[in-house]
């Protein structure tokens, strides 16, 4: 559609501009303005994390079909993205995610098992945010975005960017989906970020549905190219790639670091599996797009380069293999044994230190347990 004084209006195309290292046919090639030398135990290791994060996905997708968890959310076909920008963190950086990060969860030390209490409802989040700097995961869609943006300002505060040294300068990420994009406080983000030239990092998963609702309806332009109208620089990286995902986000965070500002990287990959356990996704997506998309397969290309580059030694997939059978065996027996939560713990998790409104509320209730046990004493 042409518009007589403005001109055709913006349209999606396939594949613009990606950012590609690694092809899905296990191609090594070059970008100019991302590349990198990897190591073979640099490339060794990609492949064992997105090995050990898919058995996580798919072991903790059969435990919620045997009625251990309450739901859980997949992230099949989203190893690459994952792994690749985990990877590029350094230990000062800190992550806020979504529900669906269980591979940047894992590259930040996160206990699988940690990750089942919440689907399990037994917790609200176990692990420390401070231990391991990755936030809580966010089920409100997009509000990550604010809260990364808010830490990334008083990074700059803490005078930890720009200063030169490697081990204090920090960025910020913020994990979220294309569904996301379409949310006020994501696009209110990047206002903050853009203004106050924050030290954070956009990472946007494209797995082209928000649930059930394709991409294409949700922007008529790549997603990557709404950063430049807020001001900030924008890509679009093979999201099934992980040497070029971790490529671009080594220069996005370090960017960040310097001082330099907001970057929004776009991840374009494919969610294999369902939104979460509830949904069905045959009912709006065409198998043809699954099985065009498994030809893409991010783990599977990392194999076939290293066992064409010879770099893997015998054994080398067998044993990896053998650690997720292991990875799995101990996260069924770890769920099951995962207590149950008491009501009371509730009013301990609410502050760092307790309020009197809170105690008072916690001597109610406990008064009020205590007369049902004098009435059936």
């Amino acid at each position: 559609m042409t518009d007589p004084v403005f001109g055709p209006a913006p349209e999606q195309t396939a594949d613009p501009e990606l950012v590609q290292l690694l092809t899905p046919e296990g191609e090594r090639v070059h970008h100019p303005g991302f590349d990198l030398d990897f190591s073979a135990e640099q490339l060794r290791g990609f492949y064992r994390d997105m090995v050990l994060v898919r058995r996580l996905d798919i072991e903790a997708t059969a435990l919620q079909r045997h009625g251990e968890l309450g739901l859980w959310a997949q992230l099949l076909g989203q190893e690459a993205a994952q792994i690749g920008a985990g990877r590029a963190l350094r230990p000062q950086d800190f992550v806020f995610p979504t529900y669906r990060e269980h591979g940047v969860a894992w590259c930040r030390g996160v206990d699988p098992v940690q990750l089942l209490g919440l689907f399990r409802g037994v917790d609200q989040g176990s692990w420390d945010p401070n231990e391991n700097n990755f936030g809580l995961y966010t089920i409100v869609i997009g509000a990550q975005t604010l809260h990364a943006t808010g830490y990334a300002m008083g990074v700059q505060r803490d005078g930890a960017v720009g200063t030169g040294d490697p081990e204090r300068d920090t960025a910020v990420v913020a994990h979220f989906g294309d569904g996301a994009s379409s949310q006020g406080d994501v696009n209110e983000a990047f206002v903050f970020a853009a203004s106050y030239n924050a030290p954070v990092v956009f990472f946007c998963q494209n797995n082209q549905w928000a649930i059930s609702e394709p991409f294409e309806r949700q922007s008529r332009i790549p997603l990557y190219r709404r950063a430049h109208g807020f001001g900030f620089p924008g890509v679009r990286v093979d999201g099934n790639d992980v040497l070029a995902t971790y490529a671009v986000m080594q220069a996005a965070l370090q960017r960040a670091r310097d001082g330099q500002g907001p970057t929004f990287v776009e991840a374009y990959t494919y969610r294999m599996g369902a939104h979460t356990t509830t949904d069905d996704p045959t009912r709006y997506r065409l198998s043809d797009d699954v099985e065009h998309w498994k030809l893409k397969d991010p783990i599977a290309r990392v194999e076939v380069y290293l066992r064409r580059n010879g770099l893997v030694e015998d054994g080398f997939v067998e044993s990896v293999a053998a650690e997720a059978d292991e990875l799995g065996e101990r996260m069924r027996r770890e769920c099951h044994a995962l207590p149950d939560p008491q009501p009371r713990d509730i009013f301990g998790l609410v502050h760092a230190e307790q309020t009197a409104e809170l105690a008072a509320q916690q001597a109610a209730y406990d008064a009020q347990v205590a007369s049902f046990e004098e009435v059936t004493a």
